[in-house]
C-alpha cells in the first residue's frame, strides 16, 4: 500500500520592521477654554453673590466710621480698626478663631452640598466671571471669539484685543489699590495716585496684586482650580454617597442623540439628552459632567442651567442635568427624600462643631475688656533697698486703650502685705493708643524680713475710673534681696 505524499512544506522567514519613532511632547499646551455666556436661575445667583462680594470689597475701604475709615489695619501702628472693634496684636487669637470658623464653614457646607465655595464666592470664581463678562462684550459670544483667535492680525483683532487688556488690567490694578487701601488710608492712598507719591511697598503691593489678578482670571483661569487649589485635591475627602453636587442623570438621559422636537423617544430608543453639547461649552473648565462627578467641577451649576434651557425648548422635565446626590440617582430617590438624608453623622458632627466655635467666638468678642495691660520686670533693677529700709522693685507697665475715648485707669497691688505703690497709680492713655509707665512696689522692712529672700507673687490690678468693676489683672513677681 502506498501512502500519500505530504507537499513540500515552504519555510517563510519573518523579518522585524522597526516601526518609525513618535515624538510624545509630555508638555502639551492648554487648550484654549471658550466658555459660552448662560442664563438662569444658578447664574443669577452667581451674579448675585459677585455683586455682594466686590461691593463689600471695594466700598469697606471708603466707608467712614468714628472719624476714620471703617475697617483698617495700620501695621506701622500695630492697630487693627473693624468698625467700633480697636484690636492689637495680642487679639491674634481672634485671627486664629476667624480661620478655624471659615475652615469648619466649608468642611461643613462641602459635605452638604458639595463646591458652594468655589462656585459662587471664590475670589477667582468671581473675578474670573467678571474679567469672562469684560470678553463677551467686547470680543462677542463662543463662536465670535473662538474665529476672532483663529484669524489674522488686522485692525479689529488689535483693538478688540487692545481694548480687552486694557479693562483687565485696570480692574486688576484697582483691585490692588483698593487690596493696598486695607492697610494705608485709602483717601490719602487716592490723593497720593495723582502725584504717584506712594511709598515703595504700596507700588509694589498695588501692582503685585494687580497683576496677580489680572493674570489669574484673564489667563489662568481654570488651571487655578484644577492645578494650583489645593481644595479640588482634598474635596473628596468630605464628599460620600450623601453629598448633593452637580450629577447627570444617565439613567433618564441615555441613549443620547439628536431628535426633531415632539419625536416619540420609546421609537427612537433614546433618552433625554440630545447631545447638544451646550452644558460643556458653558462649562468655564471645559468639563464634560455627563462624564460623572470630576474633581475639575467647581460645581458652579452653569451646566444646569444651560441643560435646563434646552429642556424648556424640547417640552421636557427639567433636572436631566441637577443637584442630586450618588444615592439619589442610584435609588431614584425624590429630592424630598435626598434632602431627608442631610442631617447624617457628619453634617451633624461639623455643625456641631461650627455652632461651637461660633458660640464661642462670638462670646469672647462681646466680653473682651476695653484695654490690655502687659507687666515687664525693669531687668536693671531686680530689687533694691531704699528710704527707711524699704525694698522696692520697679516694674515696667504697657497700657494699651482699645477704645476711641481718652481714658483714665488706675493700678493696684495685691498679693504681698503692706506693699503700696511708689507714686500714684493714676494713668491716662489716649484713644486707640498703648503707653508705657514705670512704677515702683515698695514693702516695709518689717513685712520684707517676714516674707524672706526670694521671689514672691504679686498681682497687678487695672481698672478703669467710670468702670471699676472691669478689672484686668497681671501677675508677676517680688523679690526680696538677701
Amino acid at each position: 500500500m502506498t501512502l500519500p505524499q505530504r507537499a513540500p512544506t515552504r519555510v517563510i522567514p519573518i523579518v522585524a520592521v522597526a516601526a518609525e519613532p513618535q515624538l510624545v511632547s509630555l508638555y502639551e499646551k492648554q487648550k484654549k477654554i471658550y466658555p459660552r455666556s448662560v442664563h438662569g436661575w444658578f447664574a443669577a445667583w452667581r451674579w448675585a453673590f459677585v455683586w455682594l462680594t466686590q461691593l463689600l470689597f471695594y466700598g469697606l475701604p471708603w466707608m467712614s466710621w468714628n472719624g476714620r475709615q471703617a475697617v483698617l489695619f495700620e501695621l506701622t501702628s500695630r492697630r487693627f480698626y473693624i468698625f467700633d472693634l480697636v484690636l492689637y496684636p495680642q487679639d491674634f487669637i481672634y485671627l486664629t478663631g476667624l480661620l478655624v470658623l471659615s475652615a469648619f464653614a466649608l468642611f461643613f457646607f462641602t459635605a452638604v452640598a458639595g463646591r458652594l465655595w468655589c462656585g459662587y464666592a471664590c475670589p477667582q470664581t468671581v473675578y474670573t466671571e467678571i474679567f469672562l463678562w469684560v470678553e463677551h462684550r467686547i470680543e462677542g459670544e463662543r463662536g465670535a471669539r473662538m474665529k476672532l483667535d483663529a484669524g489674522p492680525w488686522n485692525a479689529n483683532k488689535i483693538w478688540r484685543k487692545a481694548a480687552k487688556h486694557a479693562v483687565w488690567l485696570a480692574i486688576g490694578l484697582w483691585t490692588g489699590f483698593t487690596f493696598v487701601g486695607y492697610f494705608t488710608p485709602i483717601k490719602t492712598l487716592w490723593a497720593e495716585a495723582f502725584t504717584a507719591g506712594f511709598g515703595p511697598w504700596e507700588w509694589f503691593w498695588v501692582n503685585f496684586y494687580g497683576l496677580a489678578t489680572y493674570g489669574n482670571a484673564g489667563f489662568l483661569r481654570e488651571q487655578v482650580c484644577k492645578y494650583m487649589c489645593p481644595y479640588a485635591r482634598f474635596q473628596s475627602a468630605m464628599f460620600d454617597r450623601d453629598t448633593m453636587v452637580v450629577s447627570y442623570d444617565a439613567a433618564r438621559g441615555d441613549p443620547r442623540g439628536t431628535r426633531a422636537r415632539g419625536a416619540d423617544l420609546k421609537a427612537a430608543k433614546l433618552g433625554d439628552c440630545i447631545d447638544c453639547g451646550l452644558c460643556v461649552h458653558v462649562c468655564p473648565v471645559g468639563i464634560d459632567i455627563r462624564d460623572g462627578l470630576q474633581y475639575e467641577c467647581i460645581a458652579c451649576s452653569a451646566c444646569i442651567d444651560a441643560c435646563n434651557g434646552v429642556m424648556d425648548k424640547m417640552k421636557y422635565a427639567r433636572g436631566l442635568i441637577r443637584y442630586a446626590t450618588e444615592n439619589g440617582l442610584r435609588d431614584r430617590l425624590s429630592r424630598t427624600q435626598m434632602f431627608a438624608r442631610v442631617l447624617r453623622p457628619r453634617v451633624l458632627v461639623y455643625g456641631a462643631v461650627l455652632a461651637a466655635i461660633a458660640l464661642a467666638f462670638v462670646a469672647s468678642l462681646s466680653m473682651r475688656h476695653t484695654f490690655k495691660v502687659d507687666v515687664v520686670r525693669d531687668r536693671m533693677t531686680l530689687a533694691r533697698i531704699v528710704d527707711d529700709g524699704q525694698v522696692e522693685n520697679l516694674y515696667r507697665l504697657q497700657l494699651m486703650n482699645a477704645t476711641e475715648q481718652p481714658q483714665r485707669y488706675r493700678v493696684d497691688v495685691q498679693g504681698v502685705p503692706d506693699a503700696v505703690l511708689a507714686s500714684s497709680g493714676a494713668v491716662e492713655v489716649q484713644p486707640a493708643q498703648s503707653r508705657w509707665v514705670t512704677l515702683a512696689v515698695r514693702v516695709p522692712p518689717q513685712r520684707a524680713s517676714a516674707l524672706g529672700a526670694g521671689a514672691h507673687p504679686i498681682r497687678f490690678e487695672v481698672a478703669t475710673a467710670n468702670e471699676p468693676q472691669a478689672k484686668v489683672s497681671e501677675r508677676s513677681t517680688f523679690v526680696v534681696p538677701r
